[in-house]
């Protein structure tokens, strides 16, 4: 992510999209470690991320049509996701996964209807790498090397979302010395 960060700088990123990736590094050092109390705080780090994220597709402007086909679509992904999960967590990660899933479901969600294809594939691989890791913790059957998958999902995704935004950046407004009258 620091190397992803440095990309989007040279590339005039706005300072939420480096703030987003800066979270999902301190999230990825933090889930390196077994411990309960790291894993809750490599998830508030995420979460964290994904409201910058949220904040800076905020910026694009309205929704585009397919908004309103696909919020069904990120709304049953969602609710069956955590329904699914919930009896297999941990009681005492079940409210925090629920809350971070929604978090990401609305920053893949904003992804989909505010910028571009890449984006949108982002923002979706973000969640299918989230349910792989969630999947884990709740001791369902994993695919062969699930921390390969995880991390190749989650690197795609966040490479994916900074192209996205970079892409689809808003038109600045002219600033008033740069208008030129065309009256006499």
């Amino acid at each position: 992510m620091p190397l992803l960060a440095a990309y989007a700088g040279t590339r005039g990123a706005p300072r939420l999209l480096l703030a987003a990736l800066l979270f999902g590094w301190g999230g990825d050092v933090l889930l390196l470690s077994d411990a309960d109390p790291a894993f809750l705080a490599g998830m508030a780090c995420f979460a964290a991320g994904h409201v910058c994220y949220l904040a800076l597709f905020l910026r694009h402007g309205a929704p585009h049509a397919r908004a309103r086909l696909l919020a069904p679509v990120y709304a049953v992904a969602l609710a069956a996701t955590v329904a699914l999960l919930w009896p297999d967590l941990p009681a005492d990660l079940r409210v925090p996964v629920a809350g971070c899933s929604i978090l990401l479901t609305a920053m893949a969600y904003g992804a989909a209807t505010r910028l571009g294809p890449r984006a949108a594939a982002g923002g979706a691989l973000f969640m299918l790498s989230d349910t792989l890791i969630a999947t884990g913790v709740a001791d369902w059957p994993q695919p062969p090397r699930p921390d390969l998958w995880i991390m190749l999902t989650y690197a795609a995704a966040q490479f994916l979302l900074v192209q996205g935004a970079l892409d689809e950046r808003p038109a600045t407004a002219t600033a008033y010395r740069e208008v030129r009258s065309t009256t006499p």
